[in-house]
């Protein structure tokens, strides 16, 4: 609240934004309530994310996309949040934006986003994990995507035609090298990735240092992402476990669902606002 009442907005705090449900925040019908009122209600103009989101797919098919359509608005989020964004790209093409307000530069690129139309253009990180993933060439399309496991896991439900785009991924390490295997081989084999103009990396950094049977991250996003013919730009500063200059958590918001232009020979990610 202090950092957008610090922007000048006026911050509203849903009614069960603090209840709990096990290890989500609040019942289904809690959070899909807060959620359409806030769609709903034509003073909101964004609607901003606190943490991840546990249990978003429990809702995100439930939205009032009726009201979202009649008042467009974009959420702020990133993790499982990136289940609401695909469900609203899906039935509403409603740009959002994956990030938070946690780090220096991801409130920087949020206020960005927010309050200004001018665009955001990210280069790539040579010291990241994913940076390392290069296919060159160039590309436009409009940047769909988010979380691995939420993406992975929106196929046949949820997840957008991704003809034409420019596929977003960034991960974070739950378990072993396996998950991100069987995440993207279930992109591939559900034949979601046809037609991709050119995929973006963000953070895999979790992975870092993990081996397994002489096996590394970069071993599985070259062997399911290599070799699809199209552009591919790796280490960009947005996800998981990412910290920034002062080593807390940071890492840049970008929107989801604007046009966006890939240059992966340069390095670069340009990406138009969300707002008007």
């Amino acid at each position: 609240m202090r950092i957008l009442e610090g922007w000048g907005l006026i911050a509203e705090v849903a009614e069960h934004a603090l209840a709990c449900w096990g290890y989500m925040a609040g019942r289904d019908s809690e959070r899909l309530t807060d959620l359409n009122e806030a769609f709903r209600d034509p003073a909101v103009r964004a609607v901003i994310t606190t943490r991840g989101g546990a249990g978003a797919y429990r809702i995100a098919d439930d939205i009032d996309f009726d009201a979202v359509r009649a008042d467009p608005k974009p959420v702020v989020g990133f993790s499982d949040i990136t289940y609401l964004h695909l469900a609203l790209w899906q039935h509403c093409r409603v740009p959002g934006i994956h990030g938070c307000l946690a780090g220096t530069t991801a409130i920087s690129a949020v206020r960005q986003l927010l309050m200004t139309t001018d665009p955001l253009v990210l280069e790539r990180d040579t010291a990241a994990v994913s940076a390392a993933i290069q296919a060159g060439g160039q590309a436009r399309g409009r940047l769909i995507g988010g979380s691995l496991t939420a993406v992975a896991t929106s196929v046949g439900v949820r997840l957008p035609d991704l003809k034409g785009a420019i596929l977003f991924l960034e991960a974070q390490r739950q378990t072993g090298l396996g998950l991100v295997d069987r995440q993207l081989t279930q992109l591939v084999r559900s034949r979601a990735l046809d037609g991709v103009a050119g995929i973006a990396l963000g953070s895999f950094q979790g992975f870092a240092g993990l081996e397994d049977r002489g096996w590394s991250i970069l071993d599985v996003l070259h062997d399911r992402l290599g070799g699809r013919g199209v552009p591919v730009l790796g280490g960009l500063f947005c996800g998981h476990d990412l910290v920034g200059a002062d080593g807390e958590p940071d890492q840049s918001a970008i929107p989801l669902g604007t046009m966006a232009v890939l240059d992966a020979d340069q390095g670069s990610l340009t990406l138009e606002p969300c707002v008007q």
